[in-house]
């Protein structure tokens, strides 16, 4: 039996969950471990990220090349027929002019749609096909007097003329519920940051004139080139909003200025959870003022400023901030932002009665040596190392640490600041009108001219990519915490892909493989269960979609299943980061009749074993 059944795409959705629903409570109890009400609930929950949900059409990741009507018959179809429908998928195709103009006609009865995920939707199309089509789609939204609560453009790098294609739809009725708006890696640049925040604050302004303000909870705009101009037009919009639980903006460019200028207007938000500005300069005077606004959002939970050069200064600052509230605080990262011994034990020290923190990074500072060895053994000494509660804590003694700084570089630095603000007004006065690929190569040149962290090897990419046991053992002692890095472990589907191609290359027979492997394995999954955004029910899931297990409607495509998978399946399971809530989830799966997992031999039987052990305990 699978999800999916035969039948139209509609049906499939909808009949798929129920079979599912209906094999999961008839195998409760003769699978031999009965399975909570809540366990099931929470699995169908999760079927979500495989396309298996009421309300969604999703054709996503199916690569298909859409160039016109005729190419968009069966969708617009499927469209046309889906009574109920409240979310279309259509990321990983690319869609052309007049393929987007025919999705668009089928929308326009569409007045449940709420969620529209249309990320990485133009690759290889000409940037001037990319705003008539999302005019279309927006269009037909409004026409339909849809109202979104989530939508999803990233990875489009439409640029400024992209951000124009929305600008209307923004504006609308339709988007006074919009509660997540993501536009990770579009290249909007300044323009398109000021274009988006004018939409925005008139968004707001008309939606609280009608009686129902707009309410933006999630709003993701990395790697856009924003700098400090398009930040700052931002900031004026969330402050004017109040109402954002999350802000993502890493890689932007931004220095002192913009920082200062979000900073005052977080403390607008005070419901404030996550904050991720990694990868930006702050140098000392955006850390203080970002301290200042740490002081008024009690509820936030993760501080990404890795990467955001804070400096010592900047770093205590922080800490202070950190010391004096936020008691819900899951997560701080200060890494690669020269923060000398002194400000580091500062740091430590700040956090140490954070009853629910997870994750403290560290790594990459200006210490040294002996300061790396005293800021262990201070966090030693006040149990922080080994807690339940601190789970991962980076502090890498060595290469990734950059040495002593000297005592006047912070002066020096601090004038080239002053004069890399000047440089970059006369860039922007002189870039207008230029190619985008000339706005490119600026935006690299000043990028290099700022302090930048340490270089990831470049073999990690190598070995998620064609992974092979010489190339693991080939990244070091610090294999597991350079696989994080390369990682993102917020994505359960993503750090399922991560863990099966980590453990293809398992060796029973050669201690060094064996150890590497479950040693980067124990790293990236306890990283990523203790990540507070992380569903272990989605990364169980995707686990067995691509084991083959599980047929999703995204047609993935399962891997080659070798005993390493087992294996390493079965040493996770064993550990305290492993939910014990998804064990029997695993077992259901695992104990069926399957020749998927015929070729493995003893490694089944193994894990069998110990899934049957560990649910007859809990």
């Amino acid at each position: 039996m699978c999800l999916r059944e035969t039948g139209e795409k509609r049906g499939a959705v909808r009949v798929g969950r129920n079979v599912f629903l209906d094999w999961i409570q008839s195998s409760q109890h003769c699978c031999g471990v009965p399975m909570a009400t809540d366990i099931v609930a929470e699995l169908v929950a999760s079927l979500a990220k495989t396309g298996v949900v009421d309300g969604e059409l999703s054709y996503k990741g199916q690569g298909r090349k859409l160039d016109d009507a005729k190419s968009v018959e069966e969708i617009v179809k499927e469209i046309h027929d889906f009574e109920g429908l409240e979310a279309l998928r259509l990321e990983g195709n690319t869609v052309g002019v007049e393929a987007a103009q025919a999705i668009a006609k089928a929308l326009e009865s569409k007045n449940e749609l709420k969620c529209c995920y249309w990320s990485d939707m133009f690759t290889g199309r000409m940037r001037s096909e990319i705003p008539p089509a999302l005019n279309s789609l927006g269009d037909a939204v409004m026409l339909a007097g849809a109202r979104l609560t989530v939508l999803d453009l990233s990875d489009n790098a439409f640029g400024p003329d992209g951000v124009k294609g929305i600008e209307k739809l923004l504006k609308s009725t339709s988007c006074y519920t919009l509660q997540e708006l993501r536009l990770n890696n579009c290249g909007m640049g300044i323009g398109g940051g000021k274009i988006l925040a004018a939409s925005l604050m008139l968004c707001h302004q008309k939606s609280s004139a009608d009686g129902t303000p707009l309410s933006l909870k999630v709003f993701v705009a990395g790697r856009n080139r924003l700098e400090n101009d398009g930040t700052a037009a931002l900031a004026q919009a969330f402050q004017l909003i109040g109402t954002l639980e999350e802000v993502h903006m890493p890689q932007n460019g931004i220095n002192h200025p913009g920082v200062t200028a979000l900073a005052s207007a977080m403390q607008h938000n005070p419901e404030l959870r996550i904050l991720n500005l990694n990868d930006n300069t702050f140098t000392e005077k955006g850390a203080f003022a970002m301290a200042q606004a740490l002081k008024h959002l009690r509820s936030i939970q993760v501080i990404n400023f890795g990467d955001c050069l804070v400096r010592p200064a900047g770093a205590k600052a922080i800490a202070e901030a950190v010391a004096e509230g936020l008691p819900a605080l899951k997560e701080l990262n200060l890494s690669f932002g020269e923060i000398t011994e002194e400000a580091a034990l500062a740091v430590a020290h700040a956090v140490k009665d954070k009853e629910q923190l997870q994750k403290l990074d560290l790594n990459g500072n200006s210490l040294g040596e002996d300061g790396c060895k005293t800021l262990k053994d201070a966090m030693e000494g006040m149990n922080m190392r080994k807690s339940s509660r601190l789970t991962e804590t980076y502090i890498y003694f060595f290469s990734d640490d950059e040495g002593e700084p000297e005592d006047d570089d912070d002066d020096d630095d601090d004038d080239d600041d002053d004069d890399d603000d000047e440089e970059e007004e006369i860039d922007e006065e002189e870039l207008e009108g230029e190619e985008e690929e000339e706005e490119e190569e600026e935006s690299q040149a000043n990028k290099l001219s700022t302090p930048v962290s340490a270089p990831r090897p470049p073999d990690v990419s190598s070995f998620l990519t064609f992974p092979s046991p010489d190339k693991l053992l080939k990244l070091g002692s610090k294999r597991a915490f350079l696989v994080q890095q390369q990682v993102d472990t917020t994505d359960a589907t993503k750090t399922a892909e991560a863990f099966l191609k980590i453990a293809s290359v398992y060796k029973e027979e050669n201690n060094d493989v064996k150890n590497a492997v479950l040693d980067t394995i124990d790293a990236l999954l306890s990283e990523a269960f203790n990540t507070t955004s992380f569903q272990g029910c989605s990364f169980v899931s995707a686990l067995l979609v691509l084991l083959g297990l599980i047929k999703s409607e995204d047609k993935v495509k399962p891997v080659l299943v070798v005993p390493g998978h087992l294996h390493a399946i079965e040493h996770a399971v064993r550990q305290d980061y492993f939910p014990k809530e998804n064990v029997a989830v695993l077992k259901a799966f695992m104990s069926r009749s399957s020749k998927t997992l015929e070729s493995c031999g003893n490694a089944k039987n193994l894990l069998q074993s110990t899934l049957q052990r560990i649910g007859s305990q809990s």
